[in-house]
């Protein structure tokens, strides 16, 4: 249940900003996160990963299981 909670605030953050979600997530990842040039579509990618992470939640929940 933890996870899902987690996973579904996840979800809604890459929804609403997934430009601070990437960037955050990108300075971790890379050993320099100033010189780090992303593609546009990358933004729009967290955003559909998001909108899954809530999907998959919900329906979830909804299913009992």
């Amino acid at each position: 249940m933890v996870l899902r909670v987690i996973l579904l605030a996840l979800g809604v953050i890459e929804l609403l900003r997934p430009r601070k979600v990437v960037d955050f997530w990108m300075g971790l990842a890379a050993t320099n996160g100033d010189e780090i040039d992303l593609r546009p579509w990358v933004y729009s990618a967290a955003r559909v990963e998001g909108a899954l992470l809530v999907l998959w939640v919900l329906r979830r929940s909804r299913s009992g299981g």
